[in-house]
């Protein structure tokens, strides 16, 4: 008897499996919150060199602003530049009598601005741009806090990973809940930007854990038949956390309040572990029966299934648990010791690479849309909605495999497209731009389903773990890629869909998963040789159906 054949008889799906659904949907409302927190933390309102004497109203100062700032070739005022010394306006008497003169002619001197920066705050009374203006020379500073988060967020995929198979998913949930509570608040509390760049960073190292950690916990208690429905449904909450980004933006127009708000939800996330349950299939791969006992039997009593403990007793789970307790604990290099396990891996890596590297790059480019930042951030999170159906209907049908290249495919072409539109066609440009972030969301969705499912259970969460790694070097490239403008302006558009387009092709590189159960070990899933895949693949699903 298989941990699937136990699942079976306690219920694999009912009210114990919703219940968890529902006690972890607040890990995923709150990665997107923080996860795109830059689009408001870290926006850079309309601003240009501080000028003495001039008028306190940002919008009152065109005419004062025309005799010390430079116009730009679109005709704006400068934002990073000043006149050295103050210039005569062509329309007064003096500037009549030098223009006569021919003095204005040549190219006055500009210089940077020494005293600062005014900055409109009509939009946002404040972010960490006008706090500590990372502006113009400093812009990069600006780009570069959002991969120092994502930078840490790959260091936490690693750690979280590992000890989570090693010390369970319940204990490390509480530590991600807890870390990302602490750090939360002391990066609102930031003094400089150096301590809001640590503080960051070690928050996406804790956020992390809620990356690697939630979407196993549901997966490894839930039937194959209802595993696809469920991660459509959970992953419907992330949707939720972007369209709520852009309420709580709308709402909160500082950046430290902003900040706080996001984070203060982790204390009620704490409180509700309580009735989270660990992982059985866990429990029973380190040999801890009487606990893995205790829960299968909590899940039949909420399922409704009559199972006593006869039918279900100690010694029919430890018979389940015999094998793997031979089995030695986990570590990266066992998803590279076996040709399968090392073929999935190698490719897995490539797709969650293109995955996060196309999704953050899109989601976190918000200009350019004839929309204002709030409707674009909604706009974004409302077209994830019926992408989502589309995941639900595709992995069912076309499997898993078909819809993680297709939905690629799909991002990579609208980025493409969108390089051909004039600038002048903004709709059509902005119709592009959220059919790539559907699509994109679709890839992501489709991703976390597909790779629970490849690994085994003993390396199911380090496996997971590898992976976003990888996909969190993508998403901390991302924001950087967006630099690439100042060498040409469709560069980071290119870079995007170019990266997106090799994940695709990758994909269909991987084996599929669609109505097969999950591998319990690392020889369920070495029975099949790479080189024999596809026929190998079909017998076991048509099994299943049959």
């Amino acid at each position: 008897m298989g941990f699937e054949e136990l699942l079976e008889q306690v219920g694999g799906f009912g009210p114990f499996q919703l219940r968890n659904v529902a006690l972890l949907a607040l890990p995923r409302v709150l990665l997107p919150l923080h996860f795109l927190l830059p689009i408001f933390l870290a926006a850079v309102p309309a601003h240009r060199c501080a000028l003495p004497g001039a008028p306190a109203n940002f919008s009152h100062q065109d005419v004062w602003s025309e005799a010390y700032i430079p116009r730009e070739p679109d005709g704006t005022l400068s934002s990073c530049l000043r006149f050295a010394y103050p210039q005569a306006l062509p329309n007064t008497t003096l500037g009549e009598e030098r223009q006569s003169r021919g003095e204005l002619e040549d190219e006055p001197a500009t210089v940077p601005c020494s005293q600062g920066w005014e900055y409109d705050h009509s939009e946002f009374s404040s972010t960490i741009a006008t706090e500590w203006d990372l502006v113009c020379e400093q812009k990069g500073l600006n780009r570069a806090a959002s991969t120092f988060f994502f930078a840490g967020v790959l260091v936490g995929a690693v750690a979280f990973g590992y000890l989570s198979d090693r010390f369970g998913r319940r204990r490390l949930l509480l530590v991600a809940y807890v870390s990302t509570l602490v750090l939360g608040l002391a990066s609102a509390a930031s003094v400089s930007y150096v301590m809001f760049a640590i503080t960051r960073t070690l928050t996406g190292s804790a956020l992390a854990g809620f990356t690697i950690i939630v979407m196993p916990l549901e997966l490894e208690w839930l039937d194959v038949e209802h595993r696809t429905v469920a991660g459509v449904l959970s992953s419907t909450f992330w949707t939720g956390g972007v369209m709520l980004l852009a309420l709580v933006g709308y709402l909160i127009r500082d950046w430290r309040w902003l900040l706080l708000a996001v984070t203060l939800p982790c204390a009620p996330g704490i409180l509700s572990l309580w009735w989270v349950p660990e992982s059985a299939r866990w429990l029973l791969t380190q040999g801890r029966v009487k606990e893995a006992h205790r829960y299968l039997l909590h899940c039949a009593r909420l399922n409704g299934r009559p199972v006593c403990e006869d039918s279900l007793s100690q010694e029919a789970v430890s018979k389940v648990a015999a094998e793997e307790r031979a089995v030695r604990r986990p570590s990266y290099l066992d998803l590279f010791r076996t040709p399968r396990l090392r073929h999935i891996s190698l490719c897995c890596v490539v797709v969650w690479f293109g995955v996060n590297f196309s999704y953050y790059g899109l989601s976190l480019d918000v200009s350019g849309l004839g929309l204002n930042v709030y409707q674009t951030q909604l706009l974004f999170g409302a077209v994830e909605l019926p992408f989502k159906l589309l995941v639900y209907l595709s992995v069912r049908h076309a499997g898993r495999r078909l819809t993680q290249a297709g939905t690629l495919l799909g991002t990579a072409l609208a980025l493409g497209t969108r390089l051909l539109v004039s600038s002048d066609m903004k709709s059509w440009s902005t119709v592009l731009a959220v059919m790539g972030k559907g699509f994109s969301e679709a890839a992501f969705t489709t991703a976390y389903l597909f790779t629970s499912e490849l690994y085994p259970t003993v390396l199911r969460q380090t496996g997971m773990g590898l992976t976003a790694l990888v996909g969190r070097l993508g998403g901390s490239l991302a924001p950087l890629a967006a630099l690439l403008d100042g060498v040409w302006l469709s560069l980071p558009k290119l870079a995007y869909g170019g990266i997106a387009l090799l994940a695709a092709g990758t994909a269909l590189l991987l084996p599929e998963t669609r109505q097969a159960q999950l591998p319990e070990t690392i020889q369920d899933v070495e029975r099949k040789s790479v080189p024999t895949s596809l026929q190998e693949e079909e017998m076991p699903m048509k099994q299943v159906q049959n």
